[in-house]
């Protein structure tokens, strides 16, 4: 490569915070001073009379809903917390959720387990890492009262087959709720097709807006059912941030060599001596996640930087339910967007190779088998479905227990413990308080 791009700072965390277009930077700036100046009400009267207009239409046009049907928040993450604990379900219902799911979504679902008396229950995985649609297909009947699936997680790039999973769940009376937040802005996202009742997605990852702003796509049967307490969410984001939204959604967006280029930085990580690629199922996206056996993520995130490379970092804690290996707890993640070059996953592939030649030997080992267990399949007779047994425990960080495995049957509550600083899971008390 020349030498004089050498100096050039390559961005591949889109996943984490994607580079905010001009034109969307130069709108936050301009309305954050037109707010400092003059205050809020009228920087409010223009998101309210022009710019919301737009944005209504550009998110519509995006997310393939009706005009009208979304709504903003301050992320994903919130807007899911905001509507669906006020879903009516009862002791007779049960709740689908994934291996996948975020812990915001999950702390959101155990919650509303625990209030309605309900079940939460995992669908299993197969051997591959897909999520086992056969299983589905099987066990689906009118007591699923909401099935919640991340279109893409946090933690590894597989894509799950959202669509297909809306075909299944489409004759029965369940609410489907697909969490785009990892998804939109770099694969397509068709509520329509998908056939889901609620959609959401942040704005600052791969559409490049600015942090703090979101939707969510409601679909009339969505509106119907949350009636009785409203559709309103109790946090909106800022006006600014509505209006540099607006503006990076206007930007076009270039289809072009992003998947190519995962592919190029997955080759790099797999032709790596002693790395990991965490890469579960048979469709993977733009999000490359690894570890390496002896150089921990935080090092390595820290020595790419130093080489001009920036990337993510991702820790079992967001995705609970799913973590290859488990004895730790972090793994690299690097995510291309449109915007990105061959140059870049070049510079990648030469930062690493630097940043590894370069690690004091023997300094930050890394206590894990370089090669992870593959997800456990599921129990013989579905038997990952099942009410929450006595003395059911999630494997925490650091516990060697349970490797490779996704627990099998009912979710456990997660909940912050004394002296820790990430969320454990445990047992969700019997109803005479008993743990």
């Amino acid at each position: 490569m020349p030498h004089g791009d050498r100096g050039r700072r390559v961005h591949l965390d889109t996943a984490g915070l994607g580079r905010m277009p001009a034109a969307a930077r130069a709108q936050l700036t301009e309305w954050t001073r037109h707010e400092d100046r003059h205050g809020p009400n009228e920087v409010d009267e223009h998101v309210h009379h022009v710019v919301r207009p737009e944005l209504d239409a550009r998110l519509a046009a995006l997310l393939g809903a009706p005009a009208g049907d979304t709504v903003l928040a301050t992320g994903a993450a919130d807007a899911f917390a905001a509507l669906v604990p006020r879903l009516a379900l009862g002791p007779g219902d049960r709740i689908w959720t994934t291996p996948y799911e975020g812990v915001a979504n999950l702390t959101v679902l155990t919650a509303l387990r625990d209030r309605a008396r309900c079940r939460l229950e995992v669908v299993p995985l197969r051997p591959d890492g897909d999520l086992d649609l056969e299983w589905m297909a099987a066990h689906i009947d009118d007591d699923v009262a909401l099935v919640s699936v991340a279109h893409v997680p946090a933690g590894c790039g597989i894509v799950t087959p959202v669509e297909d999973i809306g075909r299944i769940l489409a004759p029965h009376r369940c609410l489907y709720a697909v969490d785009a937040s990892y998804a939109v802005g770099q694969l397509p996202v068709d509520a329509g097709r998908i056939g889901c009742q609620l959609l959401t997605g942040d704005g600052w990852r791969f559409l490049r807006g600015p942090e703090s702003v979101g939707f969510a796509y409601l679909a009339p049967e969505l509106r119907q059912a949350l009636a009785p307490c409203g559709t309103a969410l109790p946090a909106l984001p800022e006006g600014a941030s509505v209006v540099a939204l607006n503006a990076a959604l206007a930007v076009p967006q270039d289809a072009g060599p992003a998947g190519g280029l995962a592919a190029v930085v997955r080759t790099a990580v797999q032709e790596t001596p002693g790395a990991e690629l965490i890469a579960p199922g048979r469709v993977q996206c733009g999000i490359v996640t690894f570890r390496h056996a002896e150089m921990p993520a935080g090092s390595l995130r820290r020595a790419l930087a130093a080489r001009g490379v920036v990337v993510g970092k991702t820790v079992a804690q967001q995705t609970p339910l799913y973590s290859p290996g488990r004895k730790a707890t972090a793994a690299v993640r690097v995510s291309v967007h449109h915007d990105n070059s061959a140059w870049d996953a070049a510079r990648f592939t030469e930062a690493l190779r630097e940043a590894l030649a370069g690690r004091g030997r023997g300094r930050h080992a890394v206590p894990t088998a370089v090669r992870a267990a593959p997800p456990a399949p599921a129990a013989a007779g579905g038997g990952a479905v099942a009410a929450p047994a006595a003395g059911l425990r999630a494997v925490c960080a650091g516990s060697a227990a349970g490797a490779g495995a996704v627990p099998a049957a009912g979710v456990p509550r997660p909940r912050r413990t004394a002296g820790r600083r990430h969320l454990a899971l445990v047992s969700a008390p019997a109803p005479d308080g008993t743990a």
